[in-house]
């Protein structure tokens, strides 16, 4: 069974990769799922400062609701199961921690995501993950 992780970020792309593997799944079978939403850091000394670390994990945790929220309906209406995952850090990074922790066999994401300005073809974040990862990444635009 493949095991295929779907980083979600709540942009329209995610979204598309996500509506990929549910056409997949309902052609091909059933796989292990994974949607993983990651937080970039608050690093900033003054807001770390006067907030406390439960506000500012509540704070990862909504955006990451909002973020997942269309994607696990998506899932939800097709009936299929799938694992949910928050991480807090640097997004490829992260993404590709996560992917060799839950022993993913392949990665469908977007290929640009909400902070995408840095590339004129493809997310700074799924090139990153293009170079970094030694398993078959699927693109969806």
């Amino acid at each position: 069974m493949k095991n295929v992780l779907v980083p979600v970020d709540g942009s329209a792309n995610s979204l598309r990769a996500v509506r990929y593997m549910v056409d997949y799944i309902q052609e091909n079978g059933p796989c292990a799922l994974h949607l993983l939403n990651v937080q970039l850091p608050i690093v900033s000394g003054t807001v770390l400062t006067f907030i406390d670390q439960k506000t500012i994990q509540e704070y990862y945790e909504d955006e990451a609701k909002m973020a997942l929220s269309d994607a696990k309906a998506l899932l939800d209406r097709a009936g299929i199961v799938y694992e949910v995952a928050l991480r807090v850090g640097n997004i490829a990074d992260t993404i590709k921690n996560y992917a060799t922790e839950q022993r993913c066999d392949h990665i469908v994401m977007g290929s640009r995501g909400l902070g995408a300005a840095g590339s004129l073809l493809l997310g700074s974040v799924t090139l990153k993950v293009l170079h970094t990862i030694h398993i078959p990444v699927v693109l969806i635009n």
